[in-house]
């Protein structure tokens, strides 16, 4: 069977996903079962027929199970965001079929995703004005102490989610001219090499840009994505642990000098560290959020209460019992209402996702395609553990999306842009075995 037709048959069951799971809300919430969880499914079914027509004409050797896990992805977060907030999963079916169609645009513009090395620069300074845009005063938004948004009009986005692609083409296309020589012509100091900083000072110059205006706009999420995509792309790129190493040495040494200097990661950590202190419990912006999360799953155990079945906001009141159960906590609705056993289950489909990244990149004949898939693999990797890991209470709480999942315009058309750059990047790898 062709990989375009293994393609089109794995889009059946996620098509069937998000007809059972209407019909599993329409079931809880009226006690009947609507033909419309039908309708749901077929246009479902029907927009990603399109998207995979797309795929087929256009990158026809392209992997065939990448589209399908994100669908699988996509439509198990339109499911859970009806059942939180029917106005809300409205909008987000409306970005989704707008992220398809930026896929689209995506994979017909960059077949040749050579085409990106020529504009490394340009695209390296357009993420980081994506970055500063947040701060410039009449369109910045501030949520939560970090200023996230850009307001133009009636139109809202997150610009960072865009400007982490623009990051890793960067990254790819500048240590695939510098690799050899950050390894061999640098000075040896035991058994670390320093690569030459003539090397690796544009490098470093544009990646403290960018991690310097995550802290100026607060985006810790986004800060610790870059950081280890950056490792992650260095160790591509070189095969040295101590670069590695001697990265993570720096992230230590500036986590702890921004958690006693800046109050909003202290307050941060203070929450993760005990999120049950009464002091940081009742405090605005404290403990409330993460405390919330870890009774949610704890109170949904190894098979869950139920689909439906998770209370979201306080009985008679309009306090919400789980706050921002649709963007930061949906993991945690997750695990209530699903399980231990649901939860791992999403887990492995993003799993799967990433190594099918991964293969793309071990298969990609050249240096650029491999740093670039496994520079987006790695970006698309450590947002999950960064929201799961925070809900968790594996490390301290970030506002960043879980992929595909969770409420966001931006972050649907960033991944489905990430998605469609992966699928360029592995047609030209699997057209050349």
């Amino acid at each position: 069977m062709s990989a375009r037709n293994r393609e089109l048959l794995a889009l059946i069951p996620a098509s069937l996903l998000l007809t059972a799971g209407f019909a599993a809300v329409f079931v809880q919430r009226e006690d009947v079962l609507s033909n419309v969880s039908l309708t749901y499914g077929a246009i479902f079914l029907g927009l990603c027929l399109v998207a995979h027509l797309v795929i087929r004409f256009t990158l026809p050797d392209a992997d065939p199970y990448l589209f399908p896990l994100a669908a699988t992805l996509a439509c198990f977060g339109l499911v859970m965001i009806y059942r939180i907030d029917e106005t809300l999963a409205r909008e987000q079916a409306q970005w989704f079929v707008v992220g398809l169609a930026l896929f689209a645009a995506t994979i017909v513009a960059v077949r040749d995703i050579s085409v990106l090395e020529r504009y490394r620069y340009l695209i390296a300074t357009a993420s980081i004005a994506l970055l500063l845009l947040p701060r410039l005063p009449g369109i910045g938004q501030q949520v939560n102490g970090a200023y996230l948004g850009v307001k133009l009009g009636p139109i809202a986005f997150q610009p960072a989610e865009f400007a982490k692609i623009g990051i890793v083409v960067f990254l790819a296309s500048y240590l695939r001219d510098t690799r050899q020589l950050l390894v061999t012509a640098g000075r040896r100091i035991g058994p670390v090499v320093l690569p030459p900083l003539k090397h690796l000072g544009p490098l470093l110059v544009v990646w403290g840009l960018a991690m310097l205006l995550l802290v100026f706009i607060r985006d810790l999420g986004s800060s610790l994505m870059f950081f280890g995509a950056f490792l992650a792309l260095m160790y591509v790129a070189t095969s040295r642990l101590s670069f590695v190493a001697i990265g993570l040495g720096l992230f230590a040494l500036g986590g702890w000098f921004f958690a006693n200097t800046v109050g909003h990661v202290q307050s941060r950590i203070d929450a993760w560290r005990d999120p049950f202190d009464p002091e940081l419990y009742d405090r605005i912006g404290g403990s409330y959020q993460i405390a919330q999360s870890l009774f949610a799953q704890a109170d949904g155990g190894l098979f869950g209460q139920g689909f439906g079945q998770s209370i979201l906001q306080i009985p008679g009141t309009d306090s919400q019992l789980l706050p921002a159960a649709h963007t930061d906590l949906i993991y945690a609705v997750i695990v209530n209402e699903l399980g231990l056993v649901g939860a791992v289950g999403v887990l492995v489909v993003y799993l799967l996702f990433v190594e099918r990244a991964m293969k793309t990149s071990i298969i990609a004949s050249d240096s650029f395609s491999k740093l670039l898939a496994a520079g987006l693999g790695a970006v698309f990797a450590l947002q999950v553990f960064v929201i799961v890991g925070g809900v968790t209470k594996v490390i301290p709480l970030t506002g960043v999306t879980l992929p595909f999942i969770s409420y966001g315009g931006s972050s649907i058309l960033a991944n489905f842009v990430l998605l469609g750059l992966l699928l360029a990047v592995s047609d030209k790898a699997r057209r050349a075995l």
